[in-house]
C-alpha cells in the first residue's frame, strides 16, 4: 500500500498572463491617488518613505494575486 501522506504537491512557478495584466493596471490606476494622498500626508508630516508610484505598485501588487487566488 502506498504512503500517500508523504507525497508533496509542488506547483509550478507560473508566469503573470495578460488578465493579471489587466486586472493590476486597473488596481494600480485606481491606488494611485490613495497613495498619493497618503504619501502627501506623510511628507507633511515629515515622514520618508516611497514616492506615490511606488506605494501604488505595491498594493496593486499584493491585491491583484488575491484576485486569481480565489
Amino acid at each position: 500500500m502506498t504512503d500517500q501522506t508523504s507525497q508533496v504537491q509542488v506547483h509550478a512557478e507560473r508566469k503573470p498572463r495578460a488578465e493579471f495584466w489587466l486586472y493590476f493596471a486597473i488596481i494600480f490606476v485606481v491606488a494611485l491617488p490613495f497613495a498619493l494622498g497618503f504619501w502627501l500626508f506623510a511628507t507633511l508630516a515629515g515622514h520618508e518613505g516611497r514616492g506615490p508610484i511606488g506605494r501604488a505598485w505595491d498594493k496593486a501588487w499584493e491585491v491583484t494575486p488575491l484576485i486569481f487566488s480565489a
